[in-house]
């Protein structure tokens, strides 16, 4: 996708963000079962009325990013959590994954933040091949217990 035809912005609002891209892609994205679509559009939506972007091209929106501001006890300013990165399947490989990065690292570098980190599943090599060219691996292992 040429530099061009892709731009990135802020979506101040929760309306048609994720109305936009398919729901079998949400819902593979994310692992989600379709019968739980409609709590995840919720959660989405909610979390588009503060720091959220999207990547349109040619009017179409191909990608988003979800991110938090946070303190962290390792740090003493605050850290920015980049909490969703989705690019549609068909846009993947063409830029759309890292200029929602590059633009998270602007949105958190103007918020004083001197990080940004995120997760990835240990599966999702594609992605891994993106992050560890804009990114360092932090060597931690994520535990998690659902309660």
């Amino acid at each position: 996708m040429a530099a061009s035809t892709l731009s990135v912005a802020s979506r101040a609002t929760p309306a048609g963000t994720t109305a936009a891209l398919p729901k079998t892609s949400i819902s593979r994205y994310a692992g989600i079962r379709p019968s739980f679509m409609p709590i995840s559009r919720a959660v989405w939506h909610k979390r588009c009325s503060g720091n959220c972007l999207v990547a349109e091209a040619s009017g179409n929106l191909v990608g988003l990013a979800h991110f938090i501001f946070h303190r962290s006890t390792t740090m003493l300013g605050p850290t920015c959590y980049l909490q969703d990165l989705f690019t549609n399947q068909a846009a993947r490989g063409r830029g759309v994954g890292r200029a929602l990065i590059s633009a998270v690292y602007e949105r958190a570098r103007s918020a004083g933040c001197t990080r940004v980190y995120w997760q990835t599943h240990e599966s999702n090599t594609i992605a891994q091949r993106l992050y560890d060219t804009v990114a360092e691996r932090s060597g931690f292992i994520v535990y998690r217990k659902d309660l």
